[in-house]
């Protein structure tokens, strides 16, 4: 009945679905959830306001063909992306840059720390923070330390859980420090949001006659693992499976179960027509909770109230929330590599995606990894 089996219709499931059905493949896409677009999944609240319900999804890329091929499926909307960060009680521009020198220390200081960063670097490169510390300047150590504890240490710490000298680099290389004046959060050729928002972007990815969409089903409801081969409907089946999901799930846990990051999202209608300075503000220290992230900054509408969400990170629990970040250390890497040995067994399943993979893809990384891997397996 079907060529291509693919579980999980977030972004990475949803472009191979639609290139496999668009080169002539029947396919099979199963979703758990009630909803396409996977984490990225968003809808007009009763405010009349675009909110993602899974927290803010931003789409930034260099890459043309990840452009384009999104292109075919709506229309978009420019945006620039702002952060800011509660630093001693006042909101300041993220990444941290010749701005936020200014908003926090005296001008004679932030001066001073302005020079040594261009004495020691090229203008306009990002340096992560740990690799500031290791400065030999004494300026550029004092700076590093007090963006270490006044920005990235706690935040950090709530986000996952643990103190960032057990994260793995590839985390800690995202809080960078700007050499320049730039206030946009990216620096990427193309940034845009879905004009209608990426549910209907997917939708649109997947109204095909060749893909079959199951919603609110459990792959295990249909497909199995028995020995080293794969069976759908109880029959063995001989095409190609793309699995995004979680890898434990796949085969049982029986290595044990992978841990993740969640998040619990709170949301609230606030009674003004804008709540705060930037889309999104960070509260490294004094909240429990992460970020408030105000959506009518991404989606503008004429409302006259606003919807907020602040996220409050915990620990992933199966059944009880949703799994959004791979746990970043080592030892979490080297648990997923046992499951990943065991998938090599398996000559017809490939696996896509930030949990399937376990790894961090932002929404253009997984668009191209979902391209790349179609093209190796046509």
């Amino acid at each position: 009945m079907f060529d291509v089996v693919i579980i999980g219709a977030g972004l990475a499931g949803s472009v191979l679905a639609e290139r496999f059905a668009s080169s002539g493949k029947k396919v099979l896409l199963i979703e758990r959830r009630q909803h396409v677009a996977g984490n990225c999944y968003d809808e007009v609240d009763a405010n009349g306001i675009l909110i993602h319900k899974y927290g803010p999804h931003l789409f930034h890329t260099d890459d043309a063909q990840v452009w384009s091929y999104l292109s075919r499926f709506t229309d978009w909307h420019l945006y620039f992306h702002r952060v800011e960060a509660v630093v001693d009680g006042k909101p300041v521009p993220i990444p941290f840059n010749f701005n936020t020198l200014h908003a926090v220390f005296p001008k004679s200081l932030a001066d001073k720390l302005e020079a040594a960063l261009l004495r020691n670097f090229e203008y306009g490169k990002k340096i992560p923070i740990l690799e500031l510390k290791k400065s030999a300047d004494a300026d550029l150590q004092f700076l590093a330390d007090f963006i270490y504890e006044k920005i990235f240490l706690h935040y950090s710490e709530k986000q996952w859980g643990l103190s960032p000298d057990k994260l793995s680099g590839a985390v800690t290389a995202r809080v960078p420090v700007l050499v320049g004046r730039d206030n946009n959060y990216f620096s990427d050729r193309f940034q845009a949001m879905p004009k209608l928002g990426y549910g209907v972007l997917v939708k649109n990815m997947l109204n095909h006659k060749n893909i079959k969409l199951l919603l609110n089903t459990d792959f295990k409801e249909v497909m199995e693992l028995r020995g080293e081969q794969t069976y759908l409907f109880r029959k063995k089946f001989k095409g190609r499976l793309i699995y995004t999901g979680q890898l434990d799930e796949l085969f049982n846990k029986k290595f044990g179960t992978l841990p993740y990051r969640s998040i619990d999202m709170k949301y609230e209608t606030v009674d003004t027509e804008i709540f705060q300075s930037a889309p999104v503000v960070n509260y490294p220290n004094n909240c429990d909770f992460t970020r408030i992230t105000e959506f009518k900054q991404i989606h503008p509408a004429k409302t006259p109230r606003t919807t907020i969400v602040k996220e409050y990170p915990l620990d992933y629990v199966a059944g009880k929330n949703e799994p959004y970040y791979p746990l970043f250390t080592d030892e979490a890497r080297g648990a997923y590599e046992k499951y990943f040995d065991e998938l090599s067994k398996f000559k017809n399943i490939t696996a896509v995606g930030r949990l399937a993979e376990y790894r961090y893809y932002d929404i253009d990384d997984v668009v191209k990894r979902a391209l790349d891997v179609f093209a190796e397996l046509n």
